[in-house]
């Protein structure tokens, strides 16, 4: 299993994500495109998106807000769908927000649809 967020882990993701087919989003995630910069002490920052529901490795051209986090945080919002966990981030100042807020706000409301649930829940178990 690759390293969460190394070029190995990335390069699974490309080919899950491919072998997936259509996600058949609803408009609000299918519209979405969000920049996420990961912090992690000792480590270099990585840079990802979820641009239509999906996650790529670097920044998209499309996103219009950035989110900071650690990669715990990447890990229980974005794979684990946990948007307690991402509320109480929020308030605590574990997600920095760059940009446009009413991003948030469309990522709050939508829900994913099963086959982006799916795609996740393997990205999930074959991330170390």
């Amino acid at each position: 299993m690759p390293a969460f967020l190394s070029n190995e882990w990335f390069d699974t993701v490309d080919k899950l994500t491919a072998e997936a087919g259509d996600l058949n989003l609803p408009p609000a995630l299918a519209g979405l495109a969000l920049n996420l910069t990961v912090t992690e002490p000792g480590k270099d920052n990585v840079d990802l998106s979820l641009d239509g529901g999906k996650i790529q490795k670097g920044l998209s051209s499309n996103a219009k807000t950035t989110l900071t986090m650690d990669e715990e945080t990447l890990r229980k919002v974005f794979l684990e769908f946990d948007m307690a966990a991402a509320m109480q981030a929020f308030m605590t100042g574990k997600i920095k927000v760059q940009g446009d807020m009413s991003q948030l706000m469309a990522l709050q409301t939508a829900r994913p649809s099963q086959e982006q649930k799916d795609l996740f829940q393997r990205v999930l178990a074959m991330t170390e």
